[in-house]
């Protein structure tokens, strides 16, 4: 039986996490306030206060890292979920880091809303892939991951928490190099971290819409 969440144990050696880590410190002036979209698809500050405070930084998918992922996925998709996929969400990686007090509250990473065709003309220039595959009704998320690239020992809190069909909660593992993959559209949150850093991986894996 297929599960909806899927993930390996340190499967990435902590050394090789921590070559990662300190190539994403050429990031650092990227980071910004991370945000959350609104009706439309365009990101929106006033729509992220009180659902997401956190920070983050795009990895274009030419980056080692991304190659590094992708055969995760591939195998947790061959293993697992057999969906039909075609590559990363706008070729971008989002490197997240959440601080004390920082906190990502319930969500999904996609819904049937955009297997429709949108009439809105996005805006942001930002995620120009995406907006074209919403445009033409053609893509969707189908699949989710997150790398986690922190010790447990470096933050308190910031557990990714998962919700299946309001009847079944769990906590993803936290330990470091732990590669977790998941349906877009399970409901999931990252909580609020009480002390330390908590540093992540995370994107979103498109394929042809449902039908």
């Amino acid at each position: 039986m297929a599960h909806l969440v899927y993930w390996t144990f340190s499967e990435i050696p902590s050394e090789m996490v921590d070559i990662l880590v300190k190539d994403l410190k050429k990031y650092d002036k990227a980071i910004k306030d991370s945000v959350v979209r609104d009706e439309v698809g365009n990101p929106a500050l006033e729509e992220t206060k009180g659902v997401r405070k956190s920070s983050n930084a795009w990895i274009d998918g030419g980056n080692w890292v991304s190659g590094f992922v992708w055969y995760y996925i591939m195998k947790a998709n061959r293993e697992n979920f057999m969906y039909d996929i075609e590559g990363i969400d706008t070729n971008e990686i989002q490197y997240t880091e959440y601080q004390k007090g920082e906190y990502y509250d319930w969500h999904i990473d996609d819904d049937i809303t955009r297997c429709m065709v949108n009439d809105n003309v996005l805006t942001s220039a930002d995620n120009h892939g995406e907006n074209i595959a919403i445009l033409n009704g053609e893509y969707i998320r189908k699949l989710s991951f997150s790398i986690q690239l922190s010790d447990p020992e470096d933050y308190e809190g910031g557990e990714l928490e998962f919700n299946v069909n309001n009847e079944e909660r769990f906590f993803a593992p936290n330990k470091k190099g732990t590669v977790i993959i998941f349906d877009s559209r399970i409901q999931h949150r990252v909580r609020e971290v009480k002390s330390g850093v908590r540093k992540s991986l995370v994107g979103w894996v498109v394929g042809p819409r449902w039908k």
